[in-house]
């Protein structure tokens, strides 16, 4: 057994890099486990990729705060620490009069979340804005606080940022049990044992088993499926900004956007599965994506797919984030954070210690060197430039 931590933080995807590097400022000690052999191996490398200003989040709930907070905060940090990021701006396309007609209801969530940039425009707009987009636009949606970003390099600047604070990082370590005690928590994992006084659930397609784990029976994680398609970087002039779909009952539908490696990104899909690791492509998921394509941007599909890929997010039965603290078993959990956990990451690290502050499980003062940060290697020089 590993001698006591102060903090044990379960999950090592973006959330969970997240919490470990803000709990490491403090003078305490963090481990933070993950199960997979590198941190954002599960869902977070196969995120959007999108800074999302919040302006489309149900207002007045947890997801709306953290993503507004999280923008602002993830953003700042990104300029600091080197992390790429692209304020390339969206619009979101309205193809059916149902679709324009919930435009300036759109625009009233987005007032309402705080966010004001947002105009409605003409279908001559749009085009001018998109060219490629194939016919029938009726009108569109601003959005030009959205922008691009780096997954993989955020949750590295995390976690390097959290080790470099002292934080111990333990990967290939699943967890398999929790014995909550007296003063402290025993984590049974495939490397052995980890003692920690207060332990962070942060494990994403995990966290209701987790969260089981002490008790709980509040959410179930129900793998929701997103297939999408790379096109070769030759397509980037086509897409220079982030194309929306109009949301809808079913979801907010496939979009087309540019990434940050300079390629165009068609998806995702969403479908809810049993398999919490099956990130596998499907022949359906093909078909879908490519007739979406045909509609949206018809010479877009004409071009070279050069890869193509699934995610897992982790949804559940409720419609919002499910933030908790259990001060008796000096445990909190970060539950049920989808895609835009990316953007809400650092909001939700900050919301972690204020839960532990509101059960008095707040950390000691920071330490002096909090404020250093780690600056990461310039992404032309990464190494990491796929497709």
């Amino acid at each position: 057994m590993r001698a006591t931590v102060d903090f044990a933080v379960i999950g090592g995807g973006v959330v969970g890099c997240a919490v470990a590097r803000h709990l490491a400022g403090f003078d305490v000690s963090v481990a933070l486990i993950e199960a997979r052999g590198d941190v954002g191996d599960g869902t977070s490398k196969a995120n959007t990729a999108i800074l999302h200003t919040g302006f489309d989040a149900v207002p007045g709930t947890l997801e709306a705060t953290m993503v507004a907070r999280g923008y602002h905060l993830l953003g700042e940090y990104a300029q600091v620490v080197g992390i790429p990021v692209e304020g390339t701006g969206a619009v979101l396309v309205a193809w059916t009069e149902e679709e324009r007609d919930a435009l300036p209801t759109l625009r009233e969530k987005a007032v309402k979340n705080g966010y004001l940039a947002c105009e409605i425009i003409d279908d001559d707009a749009v085009y001018g804005m998109v060219p490629a987009l194939g016919p029938g636009v009726l009108a569109g949606l601003t959005v030009p606080g959205e922008s691009i970003i780096c997954p993989w390099t955020t949750t590295l600047a995390y976690a390097t940022e959290a080790k470099a604070r002292g934080a111990e990082l333990l990967l290939n370590t699943r967890v398999t049990g929790v014995g909550v005690g007296v003063e402290s928590t025993v984590l049974r994992t495939t490397q052995g044992d980890v003692r920690a006084r207060w332990v962070v659930n942060a494990a994403g397609l995990g966290g209701d088993v987790i969260d089981r784990s002490y008790g709980h029976d509040r959410f179930t994680v129900v793998p929701r499926r997103g297939e999408l398609f790379v096109f070769d970087k030759l397509t980037r002039p086509m897409v220079s900004k982030i194309v929306l779909p109009v949301p809808s009952s079913k979801g907010k539908g496939v979009l087309v956007s540019p990434t940050i490696y300079g390629n165009v990104m068609l998806g995702p899909t969403s479908e809810n599965l049993l398999d919490r690791e099956d990130t596998s492509t499907s022949e359906e998921g093909f078909d879908f994506l490519l007739g979406k394509g045909r509609s949206l941007m018809p010479a877009l599909v004409d071009e070279e797919v050069t890869a193509s890929y699934a995610g897992l997010r982790a949804a559940t039965e409720h419609s919002d984030y499910q933030l908790s603290a259990k001060p008796s078993a000096r445990y909190v959990c970060l539950g049920g954070i989808r895609s835009t956990g990316l953007t809400a990451s650092m909001a939700l690290a900050e919301e972690a210690v204020r839960l532990l502050a509101a059960a008095d499980l707040a950390p000691p003062a920071k330490r002096p060197d909090e404020i250093v940060h780690v600056h990461l290697t310039p992404l032309g020089e990464f190494g990491r430039r796929p497709y």
